[in-house]
C-alpha cells in the first residue's frame, strides 16, 4: 500500500519536494456534470436565463480557478499553465463541463483540471438558482493525465548490475556511497540488483566484467566514476572499445539535467551505449550524480528493453 505523499513520518502535512523531476509536457481532464431541470436547459438552449450568458462567465471562473489552484488548496505547487480550455455540453437534464489543463512543469496538473470544473459548475450553480431550485453538482472525476512517470510506466523491469570505478572505494578508504544510492534507487523501483562490483579507476577488468554480466543475462549495467578529466578517469575510453553504439538522447538527457542543477556538470564525459542485449549507463561518481542518473533513468529506461525487442514504442 502506497504511503500518502503529503504525510511526513510523523503524520505531520508537508508539501511534496519536486525539486529532483524533470520537467515535461504534463496535460490533465477532468469531468463533471451539474444536473438542472429541464426548463433550465431549455432557457439555457434560448439564452433566456435572467443573468446574461452563463456558459461564458462560468468558462471564465473555471479558467481563473485553475490559475489560482495553488491559492486555494495548500499543498499544491504554483505551476506556470500553458493552456486551460473549458466546455460545457448539454443533456436531457444535466451539463456536462470537462476541462483541459496542460504545464511544461515538474509535476501534473491533476487539481488544476479538478478546480476548473468545480468552480465553472458552482458558478453554473449561483447564476441559475433564482429559476432552478433542485440543481446538483456531482461526478466531477479525473478523467486523464498525460506526461511524467505514469506515462511511460512499464511492467518489464530488466536485471541489473552496478559497477562503481574507484581507486579509494577499491582500496578500503572511502565508502561506496554512489553504488548504495543506485542499488537502492532501482530496487525500489522494483529491479534485482544482479550483481555489484567495485573496481579500481582504469581497470581493464571493466571490459571483462561488462561482457561476463551479459552472458549471465544482466541486461542492465550501470558503472559510476571514472568520467571526468584526470589521468584515471578512464571508464569512457574503456567503454569507447566495447560500445556497439551509443545511446545520445539519452546521454544529452543525463547532461542536461545534470547541467541544470550543477555548471560544472557540463565537464563530466557519462556515456550510455548498447553492448549486445544490455543497455550501459556510465555515470559520474558523486553521490548527487547518481541522485541525479535516476531521476532520468527511472522509469524511463525500462521502456528501452521492450523497444530493444521490437514492441515498438
Amino acid at each position: 500500500m502506497k504511503e500518502f505523499s503529503h504525510l511526513d513520518i510523523q503524520g505531520n502535512v508537508q508539501m511534496v519536494d519536486v525539486t529532483e523531476k524533470q520537467t515535461s509536457l504534463r496535460t490533465a481532464k477532468a469531468k463533471g456534470k451539474i444536473f438542472v431541470n429541464s426548463e433550465t436547459i431549455q432557457r439555457f438552449k434560448e439564452n433566456t436565463l435572467p443573468k446574461g450568458n452563463v456558459l461564458t462567465t462560468a468558462k471564465l471562473a473555471g479558467i481563473q480557478a485553475a490559475k489560482k489552484t495553488s491559492e486555494l488548496i495548500p499543498m499544491c505547487h504554483q505551476l506556470q499553465l500553458s493552456h486551460v480550455d473549458i466546455t460545457i455540453e448539454f443533456e436531457e437534464q444535466e451539463l456536462i463541463i470537462t476541462s483541459v489543463v496542460k504545464t511544461k512543469e515538474a509535476t501534473g496538473v491533476e487539481m488544476e483540471a479538478l478546480t476548473a470544473v468545480s468552480v465553472a459548475a458552482l458558478t453554473i450553480y449561483d447564476m441559475c438558482k433564482a429559476i432552478d431550485k433542485n440543481m446538483i453538482i456531482g461526478e466531477i472525476a479525473l478523467k486523464c493525465k498525460i506526461g511524467g512517470r505514469s506515462s511511460h510506466a512499464v511492467e518489464y523491469r530488466p536485471k541489473v548490475g552496478i559497477i562503481t570505478m574507484s581507486d579509494g572505494v577499491a582500496s578500503g578508504n572511502r565508502e561506496d556511497k554512489s553504488g548504495k544510492i543506485l542499488s537502492d534507487g532501482f530496487e525500489r523501483s522494483g529491479c534485482k540488483i544482479m550483481k555489484q562490483l567495485v573496481l579500481p579507476d582504469g581497470s581493464e577488468e571493466l571490459k571483462k566484467t561488462i561482457k561476463s554480466w551479459i552472458n549471465t543475462g544482466l541486461e542492465l549495467i550501470i558503472t559510476t566514476g571514472g568520467t571526468g578529466l584526470g589521468p584515471r578517469d578512464l571508464t569512457i575510453p574503456i567503454m569507447e572499445k566495447i560500445f556497439d553504439y551509443r545511446l545520445p538522447g539519452l546521454e544529452q538527457s543525463l547532461h542536461a539535467y545534470g547541467r541544470n542543477k550543477l555548471s560544472t556538470a557540463s565537464l563530466s564525459r557519462l556515456a550510455a551505449g548498447i553492448v549486445k542485449s544490455a543497455v550501459v549507463v556510465c555515470l559520474p561518481g558523486s553521490p548527487g550524480a547518481a541522485k541525479d542518473g535516476l531521476s532520468v533513468l527511472i522509469p524511463n529506461i525500462f521502456h528501452a528493453f521492450h523497444m530493444m525487442k521490437g514492441e515498438g514504442h
